[in-house]
């Protein structure tokens, strides 16, 4: 039973991304199953010729979106599940999203990140600032890092004008060039402040073969105890027992040398026990 439930796991939960995202011939998106929702009769997604090659993108071709006033404000395009973008997960490495637009209006663009059952953190939303012209904005999800959502992601949805205060005409937007790199806000970064509350995140990968690392938050000083055991409750390894300083920290399991015994794949739960919290999550090690 275990060892259909890891290649279930494996194909379900497995990581590739395909990126960037543009529509030059041959490239990530061009040739994607671009779905186009709440819109009306919902025009589908164009692939057109570079209305303006003289700015910041040189692209031949890109995304024309129409928004229609008769749309919703929430109108938009998403990728087919488990097939165009991949399946990957939110890291440090990952959690900057740049897209370009050309747009007519100043309006939000959002951003959004689904899983395979639908399960989605919500979009981000920036603005753009120039009208006529390209101009490259940028999301940070790297507050996503780690939680369930931002897992085994298989869908990007994009909505090109979202305006709440309703449109007055039909809006033609461009995007092109979604690219992903590391977060504003590193690991490191991030231990230099305080955070509000204990927090013990998703290990990442998961699942893993033989190296995964687990970021939490501590408020305070503190003993920190993190503890990895099997589904039966036995102690396998104590990878931290000792007094830490406030702030965002990370620590490794490397499975393959690990020093008390081979650790075989497998459910395993890891529990952190910081002063009165205590928390336990799961995680999947695959050989």
């Amino acid at each position: 039973m275990k060892k259909y439930l890891f290649i279930v796991l494996l194909f379900g939960i497995g990581f590739g991304q395909n990126s960037p995202i543009d529509f030059e011939t041959g490239g990530h998106g061009s040739t994607w199953t671009w779905t186009v929702f709440e819109n009306d009769i919902n025009p589908p997604i164009e692939i057109v010729e570079n209305p303006n090659i003289s700015g910041i993108n040189s692209s031949a071709f890109v995304a024309k979106f129409t928004a229609l006033q008769v749309g919703q404000p929430w109108a938009g395009c998403e990728s087919l599940h488990g097939s165009d973008i991949g399946t990957f997960s939110l890291n440090v490495n990952n959690s900057t999203v740049k897209i370009m637009v050309y747009k007519t209006v100043i309006s939000d663009v959002g951003l959004k990140f689904v899983i395979p059952n639908n399960g989605s953190l919500g979009e981000i939303k920036v603005a753009n600032t120039l009208i006529n012209t390209w101009e490259e904005l940028t999301f940070d999800f790297s507050n996503h890092i780690g939680l369930l959502e931002a897992i085994g992601i298989d869908q990007i949805v994009v909505f090109p004008d979202f305006n709440t205060a309703g449109r007055s005409q039909d809006n033609i937007i461009y995007f092109d060039n979604i690219s992903f790199s590391s977060g504003t806000l590193s690991i490191d970064k991030k231990s230099e402040i305080t955070p509000n509350s204990f927090l013990i995140r998703q290990n990442y990968p998961n699942p893993f073969n033989p190296t995964t690392q687990i970021s939490y938050a501590l408020p305070e000083d503190e003993v920190v105890t993190i503890s990895i055991y099997d589904m039966s409750g036995r102690l396998v390894r104590t990878l931290l027992n000792g007094s830490q300083t406030a702030g965002y920290k990370s620590i490794q399991w490397n499975a393959s040398n690990d020093r008390n015994e081979l650790v075989s794949a497998g459910l395993y739960l890891y529990t952190i026990q910081a002063g009165e919290f205590r928390q336990t999550k799961k995680m999947v090690l695959l050989k």
